[in-house]
């Protein structure tokens, strides 16, 4: 079975979205599967077969979200530390056409959310940085295009 690695914060996540789709989600669709029921004939009851899909989608979501925190690896970021990036890694970026600053840190898939600077370690811009230095520049193959950045700075908090 493959480890998933993720960071502390991303494994919290995880578990407060299983605690609220088990304890108040579930019991919401159950209540309004018992509720559409009761309204009679079931074949042509659309509030019933629209609770059962919402109640088939939570479940899904639920054994996914219970695979992934039993495959976890947590990596403490904070007693990491080095010269060179790694998972874990917030890492500051030159783009070299723009001249504009941008801040990535290597996470897990699951807590991946470019918006907010947190990129998986399975994209393009991730694995062209890994093992790299500050100084160096990295070339990614985006499906935006291609793009070059120079590495400024490498901190783990």
């Amino acid at each position: 079975m493959e480890k998933i690695p993720m960071t502390a914060a991303g494994y919290a996540a995880l578990e407060e979205e299983l605690r609220r789709r088990q304890q108040e989600e579930r019991p919401r669709i159950i209540q309004a599967i018992a509720e559409a029921r009761s309204h009679g004939d079931l074949s042509e009851n659309a509030e019933y077969h629209s609770a059962k899909e919402s109640q088939s989608l939570n479940e899904g979501r639920i054994a996914d979200l219970e695979d992934k925190l039993s495959r976890a690896e947590v990596i403490d970021v904070s007693k990491l530390s080095g010269n060179t990036i790694k998972f874990g890694a917030r890492v500051t970026l030159i783009d070299e056409d723009t001249e504009t600053e941008k801040v990535y840190q290597i996470v897990g898939e699951s807590e991946a959310d470019v918006k907010i600077g947190k990129v998986s370690i399975t994209s393009p811009i991730a694995r062209a940085l890994i093992g790299k230095k500050v100084g160096d520049t990295v070339e990614v193959n985006a499906p935006g295009g291609g793009k070059s950045y120079e590495i400024l700075k490498i901190a783990f908090a």
